[in-house]
């Protein structure tokens, strides 16, 4: 995936600023996809000068210069195109795992601190995740509900459930290497 298709998602679920944008990435899409305002605000620049995206017209003048942008219909057709394309999965690169890996010829000291603290880290991003899916996806809406959009908060909550059940198991293994 790539910062502009994330930006005209975004952009074609609802036209927005670059502020905006930021402010969405924060609360949704930067689960899984980050981008700091700057890398935004370029891209949004990049986008435009493709003819991708164009701002919208102001019927007045809009204080501090603020600039909403729509997706165009090149860009739907980029987006569109770059969906039914073939991706391969890319491998797992977690220097945690590697720094257990390395634990394996080092030693463990001072390793399970970091497993258990990881362990807090994951457990409070799962309960964010499961929040967001009682807050956007309740059960009475399932009918209504955006499927494909709670199938990515799903994906979230498993990979949470997964980390949480191994590094509790790995926390096990640590502790007990001690």
């Amino acid at each position: 995936m790539s910062l502009p298709h994330a930006i005209l998602t975004a952009l074609l679920e609802k036209p927005s600023s670059g502020l905006e944008l930021t402010r969405r990435f924060d609360r949704s899409i930067g689960y899984f996809w980050s981008a700091t305002h700057q890398q935004i605000y370029r891209e949004l620049g990049r986008l435009e000068e493709s003819s991708l995206i164009r701002e919208l017209p102001h019927e007045v003048p809009v204080r501090g210069g603020r600039r909403e942008y729509e997706v165009l219909p090149a860009g739907r057709a980029e987006l569109a195109g770059w969906v039914a394309e073939q991706h391969d999965p890319k491998p797992v690169r977690d220097a945690l795992l590697l720094r257990l890996r390395a634990a394996a010829v080092v030693g463990a000291t001072g390793l399970d601190a970091e497993f258990r603290r990881h362990l807090q880290l994951h457990r409070a991003q799962l309960e964010e995740y499961r929040e967001i899916e009682r807050r956007d996806f309740p059960a009475d809406l399932a009918a209504q509900e955006n499927r494909l959009q709670h199938l990515v908060l799903q994906a979230g909550i498993n990979l949470e459930e997964f980390w949480v059940a191994w590094l509790t198991e790995a926390a096990a293994v640590l502790g007990a290497a001690d």
